[in-house]
């Protein structure tokens, strides 16, 4: 049951993402770009911080469940 609800939940991001609607994803305040010539730097503070509370909230209901 649980690798049908993996399953079930990647293939709704990746619809997410095909269709564009995590275009935000990536460009929050607080996601840090330098961009000087040839040399490309991106720092994504924010929305790694988001993915983790997301990712800590999903892993509570889990145990919370059992």
């Amino acid at each position: 049951m649980a690798l049908v609800v993996l399953g079930l939940t990647l293939v709704v991001l990746g619809l997410l993402v095909w269709s564009g609607a995590l275009g935000w994803f990536g460009r929050l305040p607080g996601d840090l770009r330098w961009d000087n010539g040839r040399t490309r730097v991106f720092v994504p503070i924010t929305s790694m911080l988001l993915v983790s509370v997301v990712l800590s909230l999903l892993a509570w209901i889990v145990r919370s469940l059992r």
